[in-house]
């Protein structure tokens, strides 16, 4: 492999979280006042910034929002599974002496629980409780803690924040066909690898070429 480093998001990207943050997002609505998910837009086409301002969410908001959502998805992660086949590519992937590592934006108690123990222990390194917009620091933190330089890094993302925050942090993004951005958003981003189902993870990381 030429990437030395994963770094996985986890929602969208490693856990089917989409449905329940859908559900969530709606009861966060109701208690901090903003509107719910207006389902008539393109919401998988939308960056974090745009959904906010679109359903009326103040910034000033977001941490007790974002505190209250992760409170919630504890209550629900009997609901949230791995994508299929995620656990067998992450185990080869070690195998074949990568190093793996996360950064969310969910509680740490929240990732642990839904990977289990053995899962977990596949991970160098678990970065989590990241402010919406905050992930480069905790990417940089990862290569610091691990001794990776960034050219032998990628980020592993479905979301247009997830892209920005590599670009930010210096470190190629990999986009995932299976998430909460559409990959023809995330396209737009330019990622140096696509990765269209779960088992192309194992594939060479050689640039990605349109077409």
């Amino acid at each position: 492999m030429n990437r030395k480093l994963f770094i996985f998001d986890f929602d969208g990207t490693l856990a089917a979280t989409l449905p329940v943050f859908l559900r969530i997002f709606d009861e966060a609505a109701g208690k901090y006042g903003f509107r719910r998910l207006d389902r008539s837009l393109p919401l998988r086409h939308l960056d974090a910034r745009r959904l906010m301002a679109l359903h009326g969410i103040p910034p000033w908001k977001v941490p007790m929002i974002a505190a209250f959502m992760r409170s919630r998805m504890a209550q629900c992660l009997h609901e949230v599974r791995l994508f299929d086949g995620m656990e067998a590519v992450l185990r080869e992937l070690r195998a074949r002496g990568v190093l793996l590592a996360i950064v969310s934006s969910n509680s740490l108690s929240n990732v642990r629980t839904t990977l289990g123990p053995q899962i977990t222990a596949l991970f160098s390194q678990v970065e989590c409780g990241a402010s919406l917009f905050g992930k480069p620091s905790k990417l940089r933190k990862v290569l610091a803690v691990t001794g990776i330089a960034a050219d032998d890094a990628i980020l592993i993302g479905d979301e247009l924040r997830d892209a920005r925050a590599a670009a930010e942090a210096g470190i190629a993004f990999g986009a995932v066909a299976w998430g909460y951005n559409q990959l023809d958003v995330l396209l737009a981003e330019q990622p140096a690898r696509v990765f269209r189902q779960v088992g192309d993870l194992l594939n060479d990381t050689a640039p990605f070429r349109p077409g």
